[in-house]
């Protein structure tokens, strides 16, 4: 797969825009449920400003979009974004509306998560941010299956860059940015049920030009058990990444499917990997590594994130994913990361 030719670098434009709603995220300090916490830390968390961070700390130029409202969290948001290296000079601010947040409640059974987004600035976003230069200049432009349950007009946005391609350029031999989508499935967003979205997540799925899912999210959505499965049923797609958890991930392109495992890794908290997962990946494409190292990039994010309660991981320095993208194969399955 090509990516469009670098832009001239006076105008500063990104390598990657990632478009989606971040919120403020409260968190307890501790494992303990969140009704017996006598204090929270805050923090900030969203699909695709996750992958921006990623990309960011990997060392690519990364603009975020969105819209915030006018408040503190909203401030809190684009000080640590601007801080982690990601441009956020397109963000709109909206005064009448606020910025999402949402809990992290910590249980025995995994932490859940509680959203208070209805009505969040976000969810004005629309088909019109197909207009702004940041986004036709972009090398990758990073979408989430998130945004598409967030409102009509945010589906609309998601259709009109994915379906509508509204930011292909026809008289460019580059044909426009490649478009990257996680598909990202939150059930509690999906107020119309699993079908719905099944229906709207793989339509959007297929228009993508690299599109990453999780392997047991491809199976609740769509009965898909096996990676072969799911690249068979998204095969419009020219490029499709099955992760299978602790398992792997498997990568399926010009008719070659490649497998890589994934690193052994204590885990303090899964959210986030997914995130780091795709910003690992999108970081080698923007190198023009190989599928092999691709794959590996990304589990080594994956691993980072999955290593904190974090919703943003510090991502490892380069002469370390240096040195584990060059082992061979036995060398990549003996390695764990403490």
């Amino acid at each position: 797969m090509l990516l469009p030719p670098t832009t001239d670098r006076r105008v500063k434009a990104a390598d990657v825009v990632c478009v989606g709603e971040t919120m403020a995220v409260l968190s307890p300090p501790d494992s303990r449920p969140l009704d017996e916490q006598p204090t929270l830390t805050m923090a900030i968390g969203g699909a695709e400003s996750n992958v921006a961070c990623g990309l960011a700390g990997l060392g690519h130029r990364v603009a975020w979009l969105s819209r915030l409202g006018d408040d503190p969290f909203a401030r809190r948001i684009l000080a640590e974004l601007t801080a982690r290296g990601v441009d956020v000079t397109g963000v709109e601010t909206d005064p009448a509306r606020p910025t999402g947040v949402y809990f992290k409640d910590p249980a025995p059974e995994g932490t859940r998560t509680h959203y208070y987004r209805s009505g969040s600035a976000a969810t004005l976003m629309g088909p019109e941010l197909t207009q702004l230069p940041a986004l036709r200049r972009a090398r990758i432009v990073h979408l989430s299956g998130v945004a598409a349950a967030l409102s009509e007009s945010c589906a609309g946005l998601l259709e009109a860059i994915l379906v509508d391609r509204a930011l292909s350029r026809e008289a460019d031999k580059a044909g426009g940015p490649i478009v990257s989508f996680d598909v990202n499935h939150r059930p509690a967003l999906w107020r119309s049920g699993i079908a719905d979205a099944a229906k709207s997540l793989l339509t959007l799925a297929r228009a993508a030009d690299i599109v990453f899912v999780g392997r047991d999210e491809a199976e609740a959505l769509w009965g898909t058990p096996r990676p072969d499965d799911v690249a068979e049923l998204l095969g419009p797609a020219p490029l499709v990444v099955v992760k299978d958890a602790e398992h792997g991930a498997t990568s399926y392109a010009d008719g070659t499917r490649t497998f890589v495992p994934a690193l052994p890794t204590q885990v303090v908290e899964p959210v986030g990997a997914g995130d780091a997962f795709a910003a690992g990946y999108l970081s080698a494409v923007l190198e023009n590594r190989d599928e092999r190292s691709r794959l590996r990039l990304g589990h080594i994010a994956a691993s980072a994130a999955l290593r904190t309660r974090a919703d943003v991981p510090e991502m490892p320095p380069r002469t370390e994913t240096d040195r584990q993208l060059s082992l061979d194969e036995a060398g990549w399955s003996r390695t764990a990361t403490a």
